[in-house]
């Protein structure tokens, strides 16, 4: 269980904090309650019980965590699935397991199939870009407050890693 303060990642809402845990009854039933907000946005209040595991609620990440992450771009990601509707399912389902390193192998997947596409002037197919981008931000911005960076730092740093292991483009 978390405590108030904590700055947690909620689901696709990224990096919050949370700001009191209370009692709220709903429908009759009296529940213990998750009070937090995306950091990003302090206007908007998230209200999840305790005991929701419908959502993912992780708890930010370490130093030596971030940059085990950071490297393991250095290396192939997930694998590449030809079917939009498998791989959307596949790449969902490791997304939704929380666990930051299959996350990141999905972003390198795709941030490299992404470097393809714009190599061979098309385009990424518009599921895996909506999926890359959401997915990148979140975990991006966790590497970067794991690291005491910026996203941007982060975000070049990884785009770096990936484009230098990209093969050079033939006339």
């Amino acid at each position: 269980m978390f405590t108030i303060g904590d700055h947690i990642i909620y689901s696709a809402h990224g990096l919050c904090r949370i700001d009191d845990i209370r009692d709220e009854t709903v429908s009759g039933v009296t529940k213990k309650y998750y009070k937090l907000h995306p950091l990003e946005n302090t206007l908007v209040t998230i209200s999840t019980p305790v005991d929701n595991e419908k959502v993912v609620m992780l708890k930010l990440l370490q130093k030596e965590e971030a940059l085990a992450i950071v490297e393991s771009f250095k290396q192939d990601g997930a694998e590449w699935e030809t079917q939009p509707n498998s791989r959307l399912k596949q790449y969902s389902e490791l997304i939704n397991s929380g666990d930051r390193l299959q996350i990141a192998k999905v972003v390198n997947t795709l941030m490299r199939k992404k470097f393809d596409a714009q190599l061979e002037k098309t385009t990424l197919y518009e599921r895996d870009y909506k999926l890359l981008n959401n997915t990148q931000i979140i975990l991006f911005k966790e590497l970067a407050r794991a690291l005491d960076t910026s996203f941007e730092e982060i975000n070049k740093q990884i785009n770096d890693l990936i484009k230098n292991d990209q093969p050079l483009p033939t006339s």
